[in-house]
């Protein structure tokens, strides 16, 4: 693909993560697996710890909305080798986060849980963030040209700082002016980006949004925000009506800073 000019008034970008500047499997393949494959051995680890007691007592106050709502639970199986209230109690915080987790589901709950072991993992080495090799020299020569970058993504905030501050080509929070989660609004809702427009303090024509999600291309679009679609490896097959409606980009260095070619 050519070169793409940004609109002529960028003063913002606007970054999505998964799927833009990550690859969509990152959080499927390495995020979900690592919660799955060490839940006993962190909970056992931290179970008398205030962090994790807040943790399960958030989880359990959730299972029992979960129970006046006539939610389907997990079936706790009668285990015969737990023997100690520590044991049972952990296997059963064990079987609601893998239940939850087997829904998709999104409570505070289990995200407080799975940023706190995330946040381990980062911190020990067990996982680093992935990004593309193509945004962070983008990102610096579009700061060089004094554009400001923010990250908008589901994930939180401490999700978002620990990926990109543990990331494979090291530590890049650096590369950004900040950083906006669901707090600021769904990113399927015009209002979000107006919103995020506010806070930055800049007219929505004067952001550029970068995503692989038309649904947010649209919303950002309806905010009067300026749209790129991101098409990378594994994202969601765009219509022949939804090539040519938006501008594409298979790779960051590909976008222009106006006068600048």
């Amino acid at each position: 693909m050519a070169t793409l000019a940004m609109p002529a008034n960028t003063r913002v970008l606007l970054l999505d993560i998964e799927g833009t500047t990550t690859p969509i499997t990152f959080v499927k393949d390495v995020l979900f697996p690592y919660i799955k494959e060490n839940l006993e051995d962190y909970l056992s680890a931290h179970w008398e710890e205030d962090e994790c007691k807040q943790d399960v007592h958030l989880l359990k106050k959730q299972a029992e909305e979960d129970t006046r709502q006539h939610r389907a639970g997990p079936v706790h199986v009668l285990d015969q080798t737990v023997h100690t209230d520590e044991e049972k109690a952990i296997r059963e915080v064990m079987d609601n986060v893998l239940w939850q987790m087997a829904a998709d589901r999104k409570t505070t709950a289990l995200k407080q849980l799975q940023g706190h072991m995330w946040r381990a993992a980062y911190v020990a080495g067990k996982i680093k963030g992935e990004v593309y090799q193509d945004v962070a020299p983008a990102i610096r020569r579009w700061r060089r040209h004094g554009l400001k970058v923010y990250i908008y993504s589901s994930g939180s905030v401490e999700a978002q700082k620990l990926l990109f501050g543990y990331s494979v080509e090291g530590d890049l929070l650096d590369l950004f002016d900040g950083h906006f989660d669901t707090n600021i609004g769904a990113k399927v809702e015009s209002k979000s980006y107006q919103r995020i427009a506010d806070r930055i303090g800049c007219p929505p024509e004067d952001i550029l949004f970068l995503t692989d999600v038309t649904r947010e291309a649209r919303a950002a679009e309806e905010a009067g925000v300026n749209v790129a679609v991101v098409v990378r490896p594994g994202n969601t097959e765009l219509t022949e009506e939804e090539k040519a409606h938006y501008s594409l980009v298979t790779s960051f260095s590909q976008l222009e800073v106006a006068g600048s070619a």
